[in-house]
Order: C-alpha cells, then sequence, then structure tokens
C-alpha cells in the first residue's frame, strides 16, 4: 500500500503531541490522498450487513467481535489489512507478539461525536487511529476521583486536532488514564487547548466537519483457539 513516510524508518518519538501527557502522538499525512480514496470507496462498498446501527453512529467490526470471553478472530479483508501491517511496522508502537489484529471502523456524520470515555482492559493498551474524509477535535478529560469537580468541561485537559489521512497513536497512561471523546458538532474550533494546530491554520480557526470514517486498529489479548485470522505477507 502507498504512504508517504517510510514506516520502517519512523521515530514515533519525532511526532510527540506538544505540551500533552506521554504516549500521545501524531503523524499528520500518514497515508496519501489516493489511498485515502481507495480506502473509501472499499468502506462503502462493504455489504449493509457488514454495519452495526447505533443510535447516532454506524460502525463495522473486522478482525473479529471482541467480547469479555474472548474474540474469535476472522479474516481481515485485503484491502484493510494492508493498513494494519503498515501499522505493525511502525517501530514502539505495537510489540511483535502483540501486533495488531483487529480493526473498529467507526462512521461519523457531521455533527455526531462519541461521549468522553475509556476503552477499557480488553485491549492491549496501545490505540492507532487513521482518520478518513475529514478532520475533527479529539478531546481528552482527567477522570473523574473523589471530592474533584464532576462537570466534563471543567476536566477538559487538552485537544488534538485530527486531520484526514493522519494516524493519530495512543499508548499506557495516556491509554488507561484519560478519558477521551468528541463533541456532537457539525464545525470545530481550533481553540487554545488545541496542541497541535497546523502552520497552515490560524488559532479560533472555524472548520467545518463533513462525513468522517476512524479506523482504530488495535490489539486483543483473549481470543479463542483455531484462530482463522489472516494477513496476508
Amino acid at each position: 500500500m502507498e504512504i508517504l513516510i517510510n514506516e520502517n524508518m519512523l521515530d514515533i518519538c519525532d511526532y510527540k503531541v506538544p505540551n500533552a501527557p506521554k504516549n500521545l502522538y501524531y503523524i499528520p499525512e500518514f497515508i496519501t490522498p489516493s489511498v485515502e480514496k481507495y480506502l473509501l470507496n472499499q468502506i462503502y462498498r462493504t455489504p449493509k450487513v457488514k454495519w452495526t446501527q447505533l443510535m447516532n453512529r454506524r460502525l463495522q467490526n473486522w478482525g473479529g467481535v471482541p467480547q469479555k470471553k474472548g474474540m474469535i478472530p476472522e479474516d481481515v479483508p485485503d484491502w484493510l489489512s494492508d493498513v494494519v501491517r503498515q501499522v505493525n511496522l511502525i517501530p514502539k508502537v505495537f510489540e511483535s507478539t502483540k501486533s495488531a489484529n483487529h480493526v473498529l471502523l467507526n462512521e461519523y456524520l457531521p455533527g455526531v461525536g462519541i461521549m468522553p470515555h475509556l476503552d477499557g482492559d480488553m485491549y492491549y493498551p496501545t490505540i492507532t487511529t487513521v482518520s478518513l474524509g475529514s478532520s475533527t477535535i479529539l478531546d481528552y478529560y482527567t477522570p473523574i476521583e473523589k471530592d474533584a469537580d464532576a462537570d466534563i468541561n471543567n476536566r477538559r485537559l487538552c485537544s488534538v486536532f485530527l486531520e484526514p489521512r493522519s494516524l493519530l497513536i495512543v499508548k499506557d497512561d495516556m491509554y488507561h488514564k484519560y478519558l477521551h471523546g468528541i463533541e456532537d458538532r457539525s464545525e470545530d474550533i481550533l481553540h487554545e487547548k488545541v496542541l497541535n494546530i497546523p502552520k497552515d491554520r490560524m488559532n479560533e480557526e472555524v472548520i467545518a466537519r463533513d462525513t468522517r470514517i476512524s479506523l482504530t486498529i488495535r490489539h486483543v489479548p483473549k481470543t479463542l483457539k483455531n484462530s482463522i485470522f489472516k494477513i496476508k505477507k
């Protein structure tokens, strides 16, 4: 698969989000516009039965459906396994024995987000997300502790601007400790807590959202036997 960065030579330390807690990395233009277009075409050619409809968004699971008892591994299609393989090749992201084996695909229409949450202990504490089609702002929040302010808006720690074709990498404490979410809004403002405003953008700039696809690529440690998951070499 065509990408702009040689993933074998990439050092994620060069992409640490400035002034953020450690283990938060952002790589712009991880894939090319032509690859983005190809992926979107493949996604929207997927049979309707593969989509799971939620209240405000819909999603696809590839590699299996994670459950507490374990995930029954399934094949990942060639067009998506190429992306998984590229991410697995980046040094210092996934361990060789804990390579990514699952992709959660979410479709976000303009005005739709997701409430602040933690991804939980069903996954290895590394999450990588490729954004397609539109930008958005991902917000991070401090956890609710005893005698702490319960108002979510008062606990916003920082925000990250996710551009189309970018890759976000979240590891360890950043995964376990801080809640993350996307506000329900049709446009974003590059406010003072956005830590990675691009040089060609302005502070307080307003950016309209379009339909966005997120590919959350991760490792599910607990899988059942007789794996049929395959990523072609």
